[in-house]
């Protein structure tokens, strides 16, 4: 994915954080979200109480409507390939729901000093994979900024016989499935910094500009009782959202854990970022991180992920016929990588 762009204009040197390790630090979000008196209507399904993927609203007929926005910094340098990985990591939102996208709209912070053909690139870039998702893009809005952010903000549908999949309903017993390697935020600020290793480049590109469309059709088919995308809030405060949202205890083995090739070189090389510490802190006393644990593993787990995988909890007897699913539609780095337990809710790292 290319285009005709002066490659001395590098994207992601022109921010300061790459993809979604530039969210609003969480504890922050949580004090400003938690000083807002929200309207309230019986129509919506799923609001702000459990940090989900997505709003879901009751429509009149039945079905339900599936909102959601997202949008961040550069992660890759070429504009054509951050408009698809911005587009892809968007509709991860719905996917997450079992939901299918209907329509976007796009969301442009842009410096105009970059020039014209920047920005088409970026927006040929989310078209790209918006078709590929059968989700076209119908308009959007942009406004001069000195940051370059982008991003689509994305309507999906649920028929009338189908509920969201939510991050509240972990039961029991149930395998837990992740379906996309982890280690976006390290490998990016490793490019950033001109030494994220050659060999990692392209796995990197691959799996964020891969779609969860076929992970999230496959939610309603099987067993599924919770689900949800990783993405800023890295594995371990996503996953404490379910955990909490769920009154369950999540146990993940980090040997199991994938990981994208080039991880532990970059993590040597000085490249965590800031939501390393900042996600551990999200995650606060839910978290518990085994003295045993893989520390590359652990630090993958705390890394905010741009266009990460979905965490999947499935009735254990139904998890290996989900992934063989998985990975006969091409999620090859899919993994069952711990399950559900009774106890204080919270995640346990081994």
């Amino acid at each position: 994915m290319s285009t005709t762009h002066n490659p001395s204009q590098r994207l992601t040197h022109s921010v300061s954080c790459a993809g979604c390790a530039a969210k609003v630090d969480p504890r922050f979000l949580q004090a400003a979200l938690g000083g807002v008196t929200w309207p309230r209507d019986e129509r919506v399904l799923v609001g702000f109480e459990h940090a989900d993927d997505a709003g879901v609203f009751r429509y009149p007929d039945g079905s339900s409507l599936v909102a959601t926005t997202d949008f961040f910094t550069p992660i890759v340098d070429d504009p054509h390939t951050f408009g698809a990985v911005a587009a892809a990591n968007a509709l991860s939102d719905i996917y997450a729901m079992g939901a299918e996208p209907l329509f976007a709209l796009s969301i442009v912070h842009f410096p105009e000093v970059m020039g014209a053909e920047v920005l088409s690139g970026i927006l040929q870039g989310a078209a790209d994979i918006a078709g590929e998702a059968g989700c076209p893009i119908i308009g959007g809005h942009s406004i001069r900024s000195d940051q370059l952010s982008f991003g689509l903000a994305i309507t999906g549908r649920l028929p009338a016989d189908r509920a969201a999949i939510t991050n509240t309903g972990a039961q029991v017993g149930d395998s837990l499935i992740l379906s996309k390697a982890l280690g976006t935020g390290i490998l990016a600020t490793a490019w950033k910094k001109d030494c994220c290793p050659n060999h990692a480049q392209a796995t990197l590109v691959a799996t964020l500009c891969r779609l969860n469309r076929h992970a999230g059709s496959l939610l309603h088919p099987f067993q599924v009782h919770a689900a949800t995308d990783i993405t800023g809030f890295g594995l371990v405060g996503h996953g404490c959202e379910m955990a909490r949202g769920s009154g369950r205890r999540l146990v993940i083995d980090s040997r199991q854990l994938p990981l994208l090739p080039g991880l532990a070189e970059a993590i040597a090389a000085g490249c965590l970022t800031r939501g390393d510490k900042g996600n551990r802190d999200y995650a606060g006393d839910l978290l518990e991180i085994s003295a045993g644990a893989e520390s590359t593993a652990v630090h993958a787990a705390c890394d905010p992920q741009s266009s990460g995988g979905l965490l999947i909890s499935v009735a254990p007897d139904q998890a290996p016929a989900l992934l063989a699913e998985l990975h006969r539609g091409g999620d090859e780095q899919a993994r069952i990588i711990g399950e559900v337990c009774a106890g204080a809710p919270g995640l346990v790292l081994n």
